[in-house]
């Protein structure tokens, strides 16, 4: 049996009333959270602009369907498009959620390429849809944890796709060899590099988007019956092989009969990269505990292991744009000392290039520690050195919103109806979490989403 076989098998085995009460619960919170970042990604940097190319690409739905889009009631484009742009706008803001283990967003592809499949096919029920979540997750979670080494191609992409077939095939019930041919057609759409992340540029949601609206385009190829690659994953010139620097199948695919991943899978906090809330949370720690102000400090010192350096140590520049921000944990830092945390409304040009704040992250820096792990953000440590010769310091043992240290309800809460602030759709707040709450026993899930008003 191939390792597509294997992911595609198990992603086609999952039944909603066979999941642990853990996963179903995980599936709810993390549709929940995904779908209010995507309404909050509307008013992203270049989201309009983006809406605006996706939309010359031809309006309404065509022969492949119409499908909605986050955040902009009243718009519909064809599936493939609605696809790019929901993922572009769920990863847009850096808010959405991450499995650590794999360095990987799962859900802004998964998700921006179901509710684009839910809009155009035929009716699917809400339990299928989360089912779908999270046999998705499943598989793309399953293929990061397989890398041995650190990030040279954009996970969430190249894996991302991977995880969409698999939640596409689950949805549809595919027959095994369908969804093997798009699995194989899937390697082809399969791109994306950390060249964008090291520049802080839009390219990282891009990349993100094209993966879903690749993922739609393999499995219409598929369905059509063009045969794909069989060994898409462990051939010689397969995934693994070509984004991966290395890796170990047997252990990530031993862990699909031990739970399931979403269940693993992170909050994020503050709308900024992943790497980068430990020192915010170091920060806010050393505020609370010791008053800390910016005037009391002469430096701070961030050590962390190396996959933090390499994602958020970047130095702090004076024409940053708010994707190299949100990835800056110098300017992050900063921020939180100066206004006690970081929000969806920071990222404002007039904000970024406040001199207070860049003078303040003047004295912050990013240590690199000898952590073997290529993909550990704990353990971490704050070293404050204040003008009067003080000493502080903060532990980081765990990252806020993991599962180790996960927000309660209130503060998922709070970071929903921020997102859907954000957007102007406050008012959608109440019915988009009474419904997802019960989405499990809605025979139609697209249409109970469509009626919270988030969504075209």
């Amino acid at each position: 049996m191939s390792v597509s076989e294997c992911l595609i098998d198990h992603a086609l085995s999952l039944r909603w009333d066979e999941l642990p009460d853990t996963t179903r619960e995980a599936a709810r919170t993390f549709l929940h959270d995904s779908l209010c970042v995507g309404v909050a990604g509307r008013n992203a940097a270049h989201a309009d602009a983006v809406f605006a190319v996706v939309r010359g690409w031809g309006e309404g739905g065509g022969e492949g369907g119409a499908a909605g889009v986050l955040g902009r009631p009243g718009v519909r484009l064809p599936a493939s498009s609605a696809a790019f742009l929901n993922a572009f706008q769920i990863h847009g803001q850096e808010y959405d959620c991450v499995h650590e283990p794999a360095v990987l967003h799962p859900m802004a592809t998964i998700l921006a390429a179901l509710l684009a499949e839910i809009d155009r096919g035929r009716l699917v029920d809400g339990a299928r849809l989360l089912t779908a979540i999270v046999a998705g997750v499943d598989v793309a979670v399953t293929l990061g944890l397989a890398a041995t080494g650190p990030l040279t191609f954009f996970r969430p992409a190249t894996a991302g796709i991977f995880g969409c077939i698999a939640a596409i095939a689950n949805l549809r019930g595919m027959d095994r060899r369908t969804a093997r041919d798009a699995f194989g057609h899937a390697l082809a759409f399969a791109s994306g590099t950390m060249q964008a992340h090291v520049e802080g540029k839009p390219a990282l949601p891009i990349q993100i988007a094209n993966a879903a609206r690749g993922a739609l385009l393999a499995v219409d190829l598929a369905l059509a019956g063009m045969p794909g690659v069989e060994h898409p994953i462990d051939g010689p010139f397969g995934y693994l092989t070509l984004f991966e620097t290395g890796s170990d199948l047997g252990a990530a695919l031993a862990m699909l009969g031990q739970g399931h991943r979403i269940a693993e899978v992170s909050w994020k906090p503050f709308p900024t990269g992943r790497a980068g809330h430990g020192g915010i949370v170091a920060v806010q720690a050393l505020v609370a505990e010791y008053g800390l102000t910016a005037d009391m400090l002469q430096s701070l010192e961030y050590h962390a292991p190396p996959l933090i350096h390499r994602l958020v140590g970047r130095p702090v520049r004076h024409d940053m744009a708010p994707g190299y921000a949100r990835l800056c944990l110098r300017w992050l830092a900063a921020v939180t000392l100066r206004r006690g945390t970081v929000g969806l409304g920071d990222f404002r040009a007039d904000l970024l290039y406040d001199p207070a704040t860049l003078a303040i992250a003047g004295r912050v820096t990013v240590v690199a520690d000898a952590n073997p792990d290529p993909a550990a953000f704990v353990p971490a440590r704050a070293i404050a050195r204040l003008h009067d010769g003080r000493v502080l310091r903060a532990d980081v043992v765990a990252q806020l919103g993991s599962p180790a240290f996960p927000l309660t309800p209130e503060q998922h809460r709070r970071k929903a109806r921020d997102c859907l602030a954000f957007a102007g759709l406050d008012a959608c707040d109440g019915p988009l979490f009474d419904t997802i709450a019960t989405l499990d026993r809605a025979e139609d899930a697209a249409a109970v989403i469509r009626r919270t008003g988030i969504i075209g």
